[in-house]
């Protein structure tokens, strides 16, 4: 008769002595599958390196063809700046982005000087402009095939600012000429500022906006990557190193059970204070700005500032109601914890398990990186000619890449190498976290305990079950390719205007979405079967399936409220991080950016990610601990083998919490 697995209990092995000395090598088909896929990567960055130029991806491309900055095409090496002349992103190639601060009298523009396909222009000899002819220093594109150069009649007609608007040669931001303004650099690219572009539009009497490098969402963005470049050091201080070292002292605080109940208490009252503070000064900030007169700030600025204050006052209510209505699963929450410090406290070098983890990432980025940007570097650059008019007498040119299906397919198979990898990262961290608590559970003198349990976890997770992680991490790696997929779909739908399409294929991303999260949950549990009896992936996966459907209100219940303490744990560091960078952004650069909004949510977003690298420490432990006790029961008939009374008692109690 066939098992019922649905029902049948686990079965303790006859020698069974906790997690089993005598480890064999689990789904070595899968890591050879994994050392595969790395080295076909390395053959596609092997290829992408040797035929590519990632040069032409961080440097851009002018109207001509030309790389600023290189000799690809004319040599343009001391002109590595690209300057926008037109709303087709077609530009020239500038030795330095125009500064206009203390050259002009407006500090912003001269509209009687023009930047064209072939140099600088001034109407009417120069009587109507006030920087000198030489302000600025452009490639030479004389030539160029493409080149065109402005006369009075076709770029300053009758000297009339609002008819050069219209004129062939600005035409209205999409022709081969645009006027001299204040820019900022990004990325070797050189953008009108905000005033001087409201300022080109006043004095031409404009009201189609001007020079349009990219529509709303994009301008948007490329506004926040100014502010993240301006900022950068700020983003990637906080973001990255204050909020791994809060996250450290946090999750070492952790581990103490005399103060995790005040602690963790403190952190939703810091937490809820710091999002009720924050919403307070930016909407200060917002009126202060709205009642500037003349107003200095952008009203884009204004509202997004006074929405963000809003936000922040609605995230701190909800977070009031939460602990009000929640305060009783909060304190079960605490004990979860506090079972999970104690292993963590006879073995404090799991602590480190994040950073090692973050170590390989990094590493793996800095090859992915590498590889990817040569691989962009492959496009073809195609010619795209626009008439300048409805007739189609005349037209301008400019240069764009294009990629055909063998890169394109290159660019998917390295973004499922990003996918898989990380994955595989994230379960190799989770193994050794499962293999050092089970360990730590099923050793009755718990003294004998310590540190070198991590690092001989670290040697069996690497040696034995790496095929293991590979194999979770790649069932994830398929479910978020199909949903990067989808989410492409999703643009060209929207792009084609199809409401129904992207309504069916939304549903199919919620769907994979829900699938990935029920993968995640039951990948973790089979590593921790795995960590326990040393069984391959599929065998794992069904037995923890089982056990997990076998005992579903116990596991649902305390894995729901435990949850809740590392959420608060992960607001909290994030929130600290986040006030103390928005300090120190406002205090030094507020002036130099569009607005203090963007870099802050980076931040939040980075610390936000870096808390959940650690959090999952406990988060690991929490599962394998109530894993083990549900395990040891089942083996035991009910009896305990291994469990503590204390802890059994525990688990028992907060069982049945609604």
């Amino acid at each position: 008769m066939p098992r019922d697995e649905e029902h049948d209990k686990l079965v303790a092995p006859a020698d069974f002595d906790g997690p089993t000395k005598d480890r064999h090598c689990t789904d070595i088909l899968m890591l050879l599958a994994l050392i595969a896929m790395w080295v076909a990567m390395t053959g596609v960055g092997i290829y992408a390196v040797t035929n590519g130029d990632y040069r032409l991806v961080l440097y851009p491309l002018d109207y001509d063809g030309n790389v600023c900055g290189t000799d690809f095409g004319l040599d343009m090496t001391e002109f590595p700046y690209l300057l926008y002349v037109n709303s087709y992103t077609g530009g020239v190639c500038v030795k330095e982005c125009p500064d206009l601060t203390g050259k002009v009298s407006d500090n912003l523009t001269d509209i009687g000087t023009l930047v064209t396909y072939n140099g600088v222009f001034q109407a009417d000899n120069g009587s109507l402009s006030e920087l000198p002819l030489d302000y600025i220093q452009v490639g030479d594109y004389s030539s160029s095939t493409d080149a065109i150069s402005c006369t009075d009649d076709t770029c300053f007609p009758q000297q009339s600012p609002s008819l050069s608007w219209v004129s062939n040669g600005v035409n209205q931001g999409f022709g081969y000429a645009y006027y001299a303004a204040d820019s900022y650099e990004l990325l070797w690219r050189c953008y009108l500022t905000t005033e001087a572009s409201a300022r080109i539009e006043e004095l031409v009497s404009s009201q189609s906006g001007g020079l349009q490098i990219a529509g709303d969402a994009s301008q948007f963005f490329t506004k926040l990557y100014a502010d993240l470049w301006v900022a950068r050091k700020y983003v990637l201080g906080f973001g990255f190193g204050v909020s791994v070292l809060v996250s450290f002292v946090y999750i070492f605080l952790m581990r103490l059970p005399l103060i995790l109940t005040a602690m963790v208490w403190s952190s939703i009252f810091i937490s809820i204070a710091l999002f009720f503070v924050s919403g307070y000064y930016a909407w200060v900030f917002a009126s202060d700005w709205s009642d500037e007169v003349p107003q200095t700030v952008s009203n884009t600025t204004i509202n997004a500032t006074t929405a963000a204050s809003i936000v922040l006052y609605v995230i701190g209510g909800i977070m009031i109601l939460l602990a009000c209505c929640l305060r009783s699963q909060i304190q079960t929450a605490i004990g979860c914890v506090k079972q999970a410090g104690k292993a963590v406290n006879c073995m404090i070098i799991i602590l480190l398990v994040p950073v090692l983890q973050a170590v390989g990432f990094l590493a793996f980025l800095i090859v992915f990186g590498y590889y990817g940007a040569n691989l962009a570097s492959l496009g073809e650059i195609s010619v795209v000619e626009v008439p300048l008019d409805g007739t189609g007498t005349q037209e301008i040119a400019f240069r764009k890449y294009e990629f055909d299906d063998f890169v394109e397919n290159c660019g998917w198979y390295l973004l499922f190498c990003l996918f898989w990898t990380s994955n595989f990262i994230v379960a190799v961290g989770d193994m050794i976290v499962a293999i050092s608590v089970s360990k730590w559970y099923f050793t009755k003198n718990k003294v004998t305990i310590g540190s070198w349990t991590v690092l001989t976890s670290i040697w069996q997770t690497l040696f034995y079950h790496a095929g293991t992680c590979a194999y979770g991490s790649l069932i994830l790696a398929v479910v978020q390719m199909i949903r990067a997929m989808i989410a492409r779909a999703q643009k060209a739908a929207k792009d084609a205007n199809s409401k129904i399409a992207g309504a069916i294929l939304c549903c199919c991303q919620c769907f994979f979405c829900c699938l990935e999260c029920c993968l995640k949950f039951l990948n973790k549990n089979a590593y921790i079967q795995t960590a326990i009896f040393s069984t391959a992936f599929c065998r794992s996966c069904r037995q923890a399936f089982y056990l997990i459907f076998r005992n579903a209100a116990r596991i649902a219940a305390i894995s729901y409220v435990s949850g809740a303490v590392l959420i608060v744990g992960k607001l909290f560091i994030s929130a600290v991080t986040t006030s103390v960078s928005y300090y120190f952004i406002a205090e030094d650069i507020e002036n130099e950016l569009h607005s203090v909004g963007g870099p802050v949510a980076i931040v939040f977003l980075i610390s936000y990610w870096v808390s959940d690298f650690f959090m999952d420490v406990f988060d690991m432990a929490i599962s394998t601990i109530l894993h083990c006790v549900i395990a040891d029961e089942e083996m035991f008939d009910g009896e305990a083998g291994y469990t503590e009374k204390s802890l059994k008692n525990w688990v028992d109690k907060h069982a049945d919490i609604n």
